[in-house]
């Protein structure tokens, strides 16, 4: 790819980038929200017209490249947003466009079956492929578009944040799946924030900056720190959080809830100011425990209380009303009103307190709320009005959590709340996150970045098939994260 150059409204999304790919490579692109890496793709992809620039694949050039033309070339794209069509099931989403038929022309069902079956097996997943697709969990759909993708007739593969919901398991068998590939001459394009990842994974690493091309460079003559100043343009520091006054308080109280299948004898206590974070492997009862307490599933048997009163929400709405909010993980399906603006992304859950006395909203008040999120998340957006989903994925995230902390509830649950965000994007969500703990909210990270949780805790707790089995304090010596990760593989 060469001297490309896209502008959108207000904003320079790239400037005469190159890029090369070599047969058989792993070439990381990074870059902090907004940078312009998904304007990249999506330009290699067809998807979209660039200003100028022109790409050549095995010699062949394009000015404007077609999506027929980057299908043919063997292209294929796992977005960092998995969209399923999820009324079929998991074998039609996998053979789509190339499902088996018998000799009198009709789908061969038997077959559907068998070959994807197989073709999960061999990377080492195990689904019913007959089940619908809209009751897989965001790590297993983002594995079955990898399995698409892998055993399509595809030469060059690019995965946009590919493991941001995976465990860890699931990270080491995706990986040396992708390395096993490499003698076969098939490309990889590796996009992620995850920096440690670049460094196990890519042999070269694409660097862009404000839609500039910042270099690439082999990632054996970088380190941690030089990549992360090369994106940020200044050197990041992960964040620490200063220890936590202390507050005695109680906010939310948990006592013995047990949802059969999900989760048993939850115990936990959050306390006014506390950041507590709970880890553990995919299928540990983390994210069925948030779902089930913010409404969206059934909670189960036992006692939960917000400030010493019977918490008995059944829907998000009745949990929002009595105090807790949800940062969800899949935030295109839960998180935002993707065609509607930032403004009225943040601001739809508290228009009660902005309204005047005859009903209407107080606009001012709105836009200075608004620009106040903007600017200390550092949201890139074009201003207020913008589609929520032209941002970028990041910034979409950012949102999210722009709406919850205008909020200022006195429980919030976060799921996963840096996945997919830049390393600058993480500094400014870590200190909103600590600005609401000053204010008296009491906060849960479910998270599987153990090294974020031990900057921004104040303990952490492991969740392992469906029970809380280990506890780790700030401040104790014990608290890393070679330890957190030891204890939700079971090693505690």
């Amino acid at each position: 790819m060469e001297g490309m150059c896209q502008t959108f409204p207000g904003v320079q999304a790239l400037k005469d980038v190159d890029m090369e790919l070599y047969e058989g490579e792993i070439l990381g692109l990074v870059g902090k929200n907004g940078a312009g890496k998904s304007t990249l793709v999506r330009i290699l992809m067809g998807l979209q017209v660039p200003d100028a620039g022109r790409i050549t694949i095995d010699g062949k050039s394009h000015e404007r490249m077609a999506s027929s033309a980057a299908l043919r070339a063997g292209v294929a794209y796992v977005p960092q947003v998995v969209n399923m069509m999820d009324s079929l099931s998991v074998a039609e989403n996998i053979l789509a466009g190339d499902m088996p038929v018998n000799k009198f022309g009709f789908v061969d069902w038997k077959e559907v079956y068998l070959e994807a079956d197989k073709r999960l097996k061999k990377l080492g997943l195990h689904l019913d492929v007959r089940k619908p697709a809209e009751g897989l969990k965001v790590a297993e759909k983002t594995m079955l578009a990898i399995a698409k993708a892998l055993f399509g007739n595809t030469r060059l593969i690019i995965l946009d944040e590919c493991t941001a919901p995976l465990p860890y398991s699931d990270i080491e068998l995706l990986f040396s799946f992708i390395k096993s590939l490499e003698g076969q001459g098939v490309a990889f394009i590796y996009i992620s924030h995850h920096l440690e990842e670049v460094f196990e994974i890519c042999h070269r690493v694409t660097v862009l900056r404000d839609g500039l091309l910042a270099g690439t460079y082999q990632v054996t003559d970088l380190d941690m720190d030089k990549l992360a100043h090369l994106i940020a343009g200044e050197d990041v520091k992960d964040y620490e959080r200063a220890a936590s006054p202390g507050k005695d308080k109680p906010v939310l109280r948990i006592e013995g809830l047990t949802r059969r299948g999900s989760y048993e004898g939850i115990d936990l206590t959050l306390r006014e100011g506390e950041i507590v974070g709970l880890s553990g492997l995919q299928g540990c009862g983390a994210e069925d425990l948030a779902a089930g307490l913010f409404g969206m599933e059934r909670r189960g048997v036992g006692k939960v209380t917000i400030h010493g009163r019977p918490f008995t929400a059944q829907s998000p709405k009745e949990a929002f009303r009595q105090g807790l909010a949800l940062l969800p993980q899949d935030r295109n399906k839960y998180g935002t009103v993707g065609m509607r603006p930032v403004r009225e992304n943040v601001t739809y859950p508290i228009l009660d307190r902005i309204r005047n006395f005859l009903g209407l909203i107080r606009r001012e008040e709105e836009k200075s709320l608004v620009d106040e999120y903007i600017n200390s998340l550092g949201i890139k957006t074009s201003g207020q009005e913008e589609i929520v989903k032209q941002l970028s994925g990041g910034n979409q995230q950012k949102v999210v959590f722009a709406k919850l902390a205008a909020a200022n509830p006195s429980v919030l649950v976060l799921h996963e709340p840096t996945a997919g965000v830049d390393i600058r994007a993480k500094q400014d969500i870590f200190k909103i996150v600590d600005d609401l703990a000053s204010r008296g909210s009491a906060i849960l990270v479910i998270s599987s970045e153990a090294r974020e949780q031990v900057g921004i805790c104040d303990r952490v707790i492991v969740m392992y098939r469906g029970r809380m089995v280990k506890e780790f304090h700030k401040g104790d010596p014990d608290l890393t994260p070679e330890n957190i990760v030891h204890a939700i593989e079971g090693n505690f």
